[in-house]
């Protein structure tokens, strides 16, 4: 097949990724840039272009929320990576046929669950009046303290972030040679110090991963904050919903959209040029 026709072949996708992504992208681009007036809907229309949108996001209040945002999200993130590396390896390297099987069965059943299953769980078990309640009044914990709070956004980010993070690495660590870990076993090296300077390492593209999968999942989460927050933690997504659905201020919500995804995609190349780094070394 001629290179000409592979083009044509591509045209259909490049529509739909025009149409459906860059279009919607640039339409909210355009609003950011846009003059908003207190009780109206959306911009004023044919009012200069302004950046005010922009800047007001420097204030103490704006960056609280990109702030909390971001690092609960990469806190669970981490934590999420270091449950299910030794999840992934029991299962992709000594489970039997029938237990991975069955697992990954699970793992991907467990990710087709309800999202507000998930939050009400963690909710009726470890909120204020959860089952777990008497025990945290026992050993002196203020549930509703904004510490706890947070712990509690980080539970629920796992529920999505340990799945995913499993699924990825089972396919990155099944790719590996067993050999060579048995090779540093054989010249000396523990079970636990090969598999930290063998496997670890050569996991590293998997295991960045996994990281930068599960913190654009919690760096969008919307429903764990939004309940698990009980208005003291709230992400950005929720500040975005409340500009657009609450005070109808497209431009505000359009400016933090777009902040939002720059800073995202900042730290992925940030995140992916330090394991490509550290692979060389």
């Amino acid at each position: 097949m001629t290179a000409a026709r592979l083009r044509i072949l591509l045209l259909p996708a490049a529509a739909v990724f025009l149409l459906f992504l860059v279009l919607p992208l640039a339409t909210v681009f355009n609003e950011s840039l846009r003059t908003f007036e207190p009780g109206r809907i959306g911009s004023v229309a044919g009012a200069p272009l302004t950046t005010n949108n922009y800047t007001e996001l420097f204030l103490p209040v704006y960056v609280q929320y990109f702030a909390q945002t971001y690092l609960l999200a990469i806190i669970a993130s981490a934590i999420a990576v270091m449950i299910a590396f030794p999840v992934s390896y029991y299962v992709a390297r000594d489970a039997p046929p029938w237990v991975r099987k069955t697992s990954i069965a699970a793992i991907i059943g467990l990710m087709f669950l309800s999202a507000l299953v998930r939050v009400y769980s963690i909710q009726m078990t470890f909120g204020s009046v959860g089952v777990l309640a008497p025990v945290m009044s026992l050993l002196g914990i203020n549930t509703n303290a904004r510490g706890y709070v947070n712990v509690i956004i980080v539970v629920g980010l796992l529920h999505y972030a340990v799945p995913m993070s499993v699924l990825i690495l089972i396919g990155a660590i099944q790719g590996l040679n067993p050999r060579l870990t048995e090779a540093a076993q054989s010249l000396g090296a523990s079970t636990f110090m090969s598999h930290l300077t063998v496997t670890v390492p050569l996991c590293m593209r998997g295991l960045v991963s996994a990281f930068l999968v599960s913190m654009t999942l919690g760096i969008s989460a919307f429903v764990i904050p939004w309940i698990l927050g009980r208005g003291k933690v709230l992400f950005v997504s929720n500040l975005v919903y409340s500009r657009f659905s609450e005070v109808a201020n497209y431009p505000s919500g359009a400016a933090i959209s777009i902040v939002m995804l720059v800073l995202s995609f900042v730290l992925i190349f940030a995140v992916s040029r330090l394991a490509t780094l550290a692979d060389r070394t």
